[in-house]
């Protein structure tokens, strides 16, 4: 399987208060990266994924890529 990297961009609630964020994944398709997202939310933050809203999901080239983490597994 070839894997791509994704950014995806949204919101949050938590509390009364809206987030927002930006988050960078290597997965092998859009929906791998959709489940990840609710995943990690969830499991740090405590929310719901009724509680997510997933704005964006856009395949970016390995240059493009701004977190460490991700650069570091190129």
């Amino acid at each position: 399987m070839i894997t791509k990297i994704y950014r995806v961009k949204g919101t949050f609630v938590m509390g009364d208060e809206y987030h927002k964020f930006t988050k960078e994944y290597k997965a092998t398709c859009e929906a791998d990266v959709e489940d990840k997202i609710y995943q990690r939310f969830g499991s740090k933050h405590g929310i719901n994924r009724n509680q997510i809203s997933i704005n964006e999901i856009v395949e970016i080239a390995p240059e493009d890529v701004e977190d460490p983490i991700v650069k570091e597994i190129l």
